[in-house]
């Protein structure tokens, strides 16, 4: 069986039609909708531990990250603590490794996700071939030539340019900026200056040279192709006749997250950021449809599964906030798309499954689709099966890690505190408008009781640097500085 895993970055799962639709309203995903009325589609899908790399180190090992016990401040990287943000341990198989040792599979990563490949990283372990393609965010792509200051003033409005860096700051560059998000624009704009058409945008460059690699390897027996697509991840750059099927306004432009409250912030920039959004999920549906045309004419949809996911999502003005962030946790960001499509499990019309399945999860599946027992524990396990029968005794909850906080989750609890316990949201699930109101300190029982479970499931205990994580002010998420 071959095995193609997608993943999308910052996807959020009530823009893909089949599960709804934005506070804002519809998003087009006309060839994701048409792949899950071929699927199996979990409803209940969540992270493990979030935000970037943690969510991606679970998916490719199937090993659970949280409680994030390793602390990490490696060169190149974020110089700090940046909880789940280190390499894949060396002594954790990935899923790559064993596919390609075990079960003689030809492997395979093509990827714009530069987290992944900064110095120090390690996740393309095992692949017969990895990709990098470059230029996302603040990847040091290009040095110059610098954008002119109407060109930085035209994408980034003056609401937008938030803290002044520290002084000395320069993360990985040389570039002149006052403000992370003036950084951020500089480099981004440097990384893509060359760029003409929409071919030459980053998720059609994904798309087309994982397409390119299945009509080179149509030889090998097996495949295990890893698809890691940073779009929709800001800053939202997209053709202009995307946005345009969403806003025809005049409108400034706006393309990044202020990672702050919007309290007061002109309307008309927050329906810019979900219209550049939005316009940017549309042109991964229209390329995803590209690569899915492509694996039927290929002749693989009778011999494949294919996994569909996201590491997380975004609030674009709910809750009245512009960013990502895991204190307090809202669904936006926390449920993410699960879609499976394989061979021996076709639904007429789709299959939905209520099951709770996590990042893990999908690890496990792979493995025992392909045949191949993980070497040593795993903490997902397969959800295929149980997700058909929609068996709602596979999990009664999850758990999931972000920097100094957790959250729990079953049928009627959302829980989200601190890792000492401490400053908890308590959501009942059960009322009209759950996140409406923090019912915490009326429950107080349900809460530590819930907290409890979420320490059991971090194996007894946190480790001290992030207990004194915690302590500070505010718990981080995932910050200007962080993201």
């Amino acid at each position: 069986m071959n095995i193609i895993l997608i993943i999308f970055d910052s996807l959020r799962k009530d823009c893909l039609g089949f599960h709804g639709k934005p506070p804002w309203g519809e998003v087009k995903t006309p060839n994701i909708d048409k792949f899950a009325k071929d699927s199996l589609v979990v409803d209940r899908g969540y992270p493990e531990s979030l935000p970037t790399l943690p969510a991606r180190r679970a998916i490719y090992t199937g090993k659970r990250v949280y409680p994030f016990k390793e602390k990490f401040n490696l060169k190149g990287d974020f110089q700090g603590i940046s909880p789940g943000w280190g390499p894949i341990p060396e002594e954790h198989p990935t899923l790559a490794e064993m596919l390609r040792e075990k079960g003689n599979y030809r492997t395979c990563l093509i990827s714009d996700c530069y987290h992944m490949f900064k110095p120090s990283k390690n996740f393309w372990r095992g692949f017969d071939q990895w990709m990098f393609l470059r230029g996302k965010e603040l990847d040091p792509c290009k040095s110059g030539p610098l954008p002119g200051r109407s060109e930085i003033d035209h994408w980034l409005p003056e609401e937008f340019k938030a803290e002044k860096l520290s002084p000395g700051v320069k993360f990985n560059s040389s570039i002149p900026a006052e403000t992370f998000n003036e950084l951020l624009l500089i480099q981004s704009l440097m990384n893509i200056k060359d760029r003409k058409n929409e071919e030459d945008y980053f998720c059609p460059r994904v798309m087309a040279e994982s397409v390119k690699w299945l009509e080179q390897n149509l030889d090998s027996d097996r495949i295990f192709l890893t698809i890691d697509c940073w779009d929709p991840h800001e800053p939202w750059f997209v053709p202009e006749h995307y946005r345009k099927m969403y806003d025809l306004s005049n409108s400034r432009e706006q393309v990044i997250s202020i990672y702050n409250d919007v309290t007061g912030l002109d309307p008309k920039l927050i329906k810019r950021t979900r219209a550049n959004y939005s316009g940017l999920v549309t042109m991964c549906d229209r390329w995803f449809g590209y690569l899915y045309d492509s694996i039927e004419n290929l002749g693989l949809l009778k011999n494949t599964m294919i996994i569909f996911t996201s590491d997380h999502g975004h609030s674009i003005g709910d809750f009245n906030y512009l960013g990502k962030r895991g204190y307090p946790s809202t669904p936006e960001v926390f449920d993410i798309p699960i879609i499976v499509r394989h061979p021996d499990y076709q639904y007429k019309g789709g299959k939905r499954s209520s099951i709770f399945a996590q990042h893990t999860d999908i690890s496990a599946q792979i493995l025992e689709t392909a045949g191949v027992k993980p070497e040593g524990p795993i903490h997902g396990k397969p959800f295929l099966e149980a997700a058909c029968r929609d068996d709602i005794k596979f999990r009664d909850h999850v758990t999931i890690g972000w920097g100094a906080t957790v959250t729990f989750i079953n049928d009627r609890w959302w829980l989200n505190c601190k890792v000492n316990g401490e400053e908890a949201f308590l959501y009942d699930l059960g009322s009209r408008s759950p996140f409406t109101k923090n019912v915490a300190a009326e429950n107080k029982k349900i809460a530590r009781k819930l907290f409890e479970t979420c320490k059991v499931d971090a194996g007894g205990s946190y480790p001290d640097y992030l207990l004194e994580l915690a302590a500070l002010e505010h718990a981080p998420g995932c910050s200007i500085l962080a993201g």
